[in-house]
């Protein structure tokens, strides 16, 4: 059994928490196939049977090339100058300028030919077991059918034209995961978490496991549920691999859509007040704003130099908010597209922004121990709060804000008072992630597993190690 939990001697380090801890788990199950065509009416010609249907490129070979060869044949190590990354440099010659694919000439395609080859020294990958017989055929059946490109844009990344994985079931149990994800249901009867390929749900009164909601990503590192309770948005993915944001239909459980999608972990996400749009925040230095009901790409913003670690919008849903590993939290006017500040008063990577019920400053957490709060329109800082450890995605309600942090607990800011009103305390652990019921009620949930709701004024409620058993 592997250990999902790590110990850090660097605190600095443990801040990884969210990026390493099942890197030895089994990789997520493939693609599924794609649905065969329907059965064509009595006057035209039959259509093709799943037999005869031509190979599909982004359904069966794109996700082979993807897990075998793009980690030396990509944009930043293109071994023999050739990479794989995208359709369109994939039929593009390396250094040898022998062409790597011959339309429906296999045997001739030097991609073909270094694959299959018996000399180990030439045959790709290297350092590795031969592709099975039945991936070798994939690729040799669509070259020899006309090696086409069946995705909108040829020069997108492989890992994003992709289909979504259909994710194999999570274990029946297994050790506790660090939550980095939590959020309570509408009613505040329920608390969803985030756990190892799926969302676990608990009752906030007795910490019992209601129900699992399968098919996520491998972690999450964060949950929204919409205004309306209808919909989650789950944040989710792989270290270094992949990175989704996933809808999930609340009351079938079912994953309705994956609307966006990186080829790093996405790490926030939140649904934009008044809009039928999602904020996302992801490990590859973007942040989008995407219409999760159409799917549509309605802004993107590429001002961040390291991983955007949070976001937040106004209450109105004319600004947002995000925080990054690079040190700065910036503000986006998201009418005109303009960045309006850059606040770099931190000094170390920020985890977590709000911002407060005027929209007019912004409060912002993250690994040098203290909460800033600073004005949109000069970047000023105008109040500082100790917190005894570094934080993370911080909670809004009204004129208070809550952070978890490496301090064991979770404290309540007035923003009146710029002071610690209420200290959640009793996690061993470091506090990774906060949520709000409707009621004052507070969860929190820390680096080892442990789930914990609170009554408003700081009483512990309910304890729980929150994984199946």
């Amino acid at each position: 059994m592997i250990d999902l939990k790590f110990n850090f001697s660097d605190r600095a380090l443990r801040f990884l928490f969210c990026l390493l801890l099942l890197a030895g788990f089994a990789r997520s199950v493939g693609a599924q196939d794609a649905a065969a065509a329907p059965a064509a009416a009595v006057a035209t010609p039959a259509a093709a049977t799943p037999a005869e249907a031509k190979p599909s490129f982004i359904s069966q070979v794109a996700p082979i090339i993807q897990d075998n060869c793009v980690s030396c044949h990509s944009a930043k190590k293109a071994e023999g100058g050739y990479r794989l990354d995208t359709f369109h440099e994939l039929t593009q010659p390396g250094d040898s300028a022998t062409a790597p694919v011959v339309t429906k000439q296999a045997d001739m395609s030097l991609l073909l030919q270094r694959i299959v080859s018996a000399d180990p020294s030439e045959r790709m990958p290297p350092d590795s077991p031969p592709l099975s017989a039945e991936k070798v055929e994939a690729i040799r059946s669509w070259i020899n059918s006309g090696a086409d490109f069946d995705g909108k844009d040829p020069k997108q990344l492989l890992g994003l034209v992709t289909p979504p994985a259909k994710y194999a079931a999570p274990p029946a149990s297994y050790p506790a995961v660090s939550i980095t994800a939590i959020c309570f249901t509408s009613d505040g009867t329920q608390v969803i978490i985030g756990g190892y390929h799926e969302l676990t749900v608990w009752d906030a009164s007795t910490g019992q496991l209601v129900r699992r909601i399968p098919n996520i990503g491998q972690r999450s590192f964060a949950i929204a549920l919409s205004p309306d309770g209808k919909t989650l948005a789950v944040a989710c993915g792989e270290p270094g691999r992949s990175g989704e944001v996933r809808m999930v239909d609340w009351a079938t459980g079912e994953v309705t859509s994956v609307v966006a999608r990186s080829m790093d972990v996405i790490l926030d996400v939140a649904f934009r007040p008044g809009r039928d749009e999602i904020g996302v925040a992801a490990a590859d230095n973007s942040v989008r704003i995407i219409n999760y009901r159409s799917g549509e790409l309605v802004r993107a913003y590429s001002s961040h130099v390291d991983w955007v670690t949070a976001l937040a919008f106004s209450a109105d849903g004319n600004k947002l908010v995000s925080a990054s590993r690079d040190k700065s939290a910036k503000v986006f006017d998201l009418e005109s597209g303009q960045m309006l500040i850059n606040y770099a008063g931190h000094g170390l990577p920020v985890r977590g922004v709000a911002f407060t019920a005027d929209g007019a400053q912004v409060v912002s957490v993250g690994d040098d121990k203290k909460l800033h709060r600073w004005n949109i329109a000069d970047a000023k800082k105008i109040a500082e709060v100790g917190l005894d450890g570094e934080a993370f995605h911080i909670a809004r309600v009204e004129n208070s804000v809550f952070v978890p942090s490496a301090s064991r607990r979770v404290l309540k800011i007035d923003l009146a008072s710029n002071k610690v009103a209420t200290a959640f305390a009793g996690h061993d652990d470091w506090a990774l992630s906060v949520a709000i019921a409707a009621d004052g009620r507070i969860a929190s949930g820390s680096t080892n597993g442990i789930a914990k709701v609170f009554m408003p004024d700081g009483k512990e409620v309910i304890s729980w190690l929150a994984t199946p058993k």
